[in-house]
């Protein structure tokens, strides 16, 4: 495994890596940096949390200049998370050389950024969409850029916004350099990799970075209508410090928030329609542990970077293997294991195979639990909590009137009447979910658009763009010279 001194970096570059920790480079660091400085164009097939950031970001801080005050690099992400989240390592990267990236994304006052603009970043991170309109105001300029990066490229396809990358990509230079990052490789990725890449070499991260090691991994086979009542019960055993739950829908993230909250739990929910205010708070509120429970959508949670996330509950089953091991990488990390339980309906035992055989691991089935185990669960919590009080010894204020109580109550029933008081009661307040249909296959999800058509992310026709559906760009037959280069393997 090399470190990042074998690269021959930039001592300030070197020095914020140390600063954030990072000692031996990760499979896909250490294949990616060396190509990424040597101005070659890659493709590298990794998953989330195999340090993909970093595999882009090192070779863009260590080659751009200073003192060129003009947008030199360009970062797509298909979510305003994401693109925070990318932005800000960048700059733990870059704040020794003093390389400077700004974050661009719907959501946030666009006059906001166009003074952020003013400036002068030399990296630009952002959602298609959002960087589009600046272009369009002129607000952005692409003519001094050197490198593009499409970050899970995949998850773009999938959202609508594969028009938008493609005008994008005409707007850049032709002699820039072209990193694309995504977890699957479908035929749309591919062709447009053809079209826009110049031979690219192209690293695959192996199959043991599928599936999360440090994750306890397993499913419940449960009726729809059963669901929410075996959730709370695990709720109730588990007691979690930090959980994220994942509903299908924003409608079922939001019913499933309102229902939570009916019962007494502390959540909050997360999707693409809150504003990105009400975003902010929420994630902040999280971090600080004041909420339990975070409902979200996958979207909202795609590139999130919380720590200490103990559990993961698929409310729905994820679409696919992708989708389970994005949403299972959330919990298990920095050496600390994670628990991830599944829901699983009779109608939905089928997709839980094809996930298992995806992901090359079995998902051990458990039984649903029952009241009586959620009872239990709770007094168990409740024992433990007092005897980790007993271990503390911070009990001598109260020892006098313990002792008065018990000069008239014998030591059994004072504490049965105490674990009674502490016991949380289960709360069977009547909550209704609106039925979820079971996913359609992959490739309904990703249809091609309407020729002809501007994608969903643009809000209708944007002036000074033609509609690509139609045609295909001039200059891509001229940057793809042939096949792929032989893949790489790590």
């Amino acid at each position: 495994m090399k470190t990042f001194n074998d690269f021959g970096l930039n001592e300030q570059v070197i020095k914020a890596l140390n600063n954030m920790g990072f000692e031996e480079a990760t499979p896909i660091q250490e294949q990616s940096v060396p190509l990424g400085l040597q101005g070659q164009d890659l493709i590298g097939q990794a998953h989330t949390g195999t340090g993909k950031t970093a595999a882009f970001g090192i070779p863009m801080v260590e080659t751009f200049k200073v003192e060129q005050e003009q947008i030199q690099g360009i970062v797509l992400t298909p979510t305003r998370e994401l693109a925070i989240q990318v932005a800000e390592e960048l700059n733990k990267i870059g704040q020794y050389k003093g390389i400077h990236t700004l974050p661009i994304y719907g959501g946030q006052d666009i006059l906001r950024q166009i003074r952020a603009l003013k400036n002068k970043p030399h990296i630009i991170v952002g959602t298609p969409g959002r960087l589009m309109d600046h272009m369009r105001r002129k607000t952005v300029r692409l003519q001094q850029v050197k490198m593009v990066v499409l970050d899970e490229a995949d998850e773009m396809l999938n959202m609508g916004f594969i028009e938008d990358i493609e005008t994008i990509l005409t707007e850049v230079p032709e002699e820039r350099q072209t990193l694309l990052f995504s977890a699957t490789m479908p035929g749309p990725i591919l062709a447009l990799a053809r079209r826009f890449m110049r031979n690219p070499e192209v690293i695959r991260i192996a199959g043991r970075q599928v599936t999360v090691a440090n994750t306890v991994q397993s499913y419940i086979y449960v009726e729809e209508r059963q669901k929410f009542d075996v959730f709370c019960r695990l709720l109730d055993i588990q007691a979690p410090d930090r959980s994220i739950v994942f509903g299908r829908t924003k409608r079922r993230v939001d019913e499933l928030f309102e229902a939570l909250s009916k019962r007494g739990y502390s959540a909050e929910a997360l999707h693409g329609d809150l504003t990105q205010s009400k975003r902010d708070l929420v994630m902040r509120r999280f971090k600080e542990g004041t909420i339990e429970v975070l409902v979200a959508t996958d979207v909202a949670a795609r590139g999130l970077d919380i720590s200490d996330v103990t559990h993961i509950y698929n409310f729905d089953i994820p679409q696919d293997a992708e989708g389970y091991v994005h949403r299972i990488g959330r919990t298990g990390r920095a050496g600390k294991t994670g628990t991830a339980i599944t829901f699983v309906t009779p109608r939905e035992m089928h997709h839980l195979r094809v996930i298992e055989n995806m992901t090359r691991g079995k998902i051990a089935r458990i039984p649903a639990p029952t009241i009586k185990d959620a009872i239990e669960g709770q007094q168990r919590l409740v024992a433990d909590k007092l005897l980790l009080i007993v271990e503390s010894g911070d009990t001598s204020n109260y020892k006098g009137l313990a002792e008065n109580l018990l000069e008239e109550n014998d030591a059994v029933t004072l504490l049965s009447a105490a674990l009674k008081l502490l016991t949380k009661k289960t709360d069977h307040t009547p909550v209704t979910l609106t039925e979820e249909r079971p996913f359609r296959t992959r490739q309904d999800k990703s249809r091609k658009p309407k020729p002809g058509g501007y994608s969903k992310s643009g809000g209708g026709g944007r002036k000074g763009y033609a509609r690509t559906g139609g045609g295909q760009p001039s200059r891509g037959k001229s940057r793809f010279g042939g096949s792929f280069k032989q893949e790489k393997r790590a």
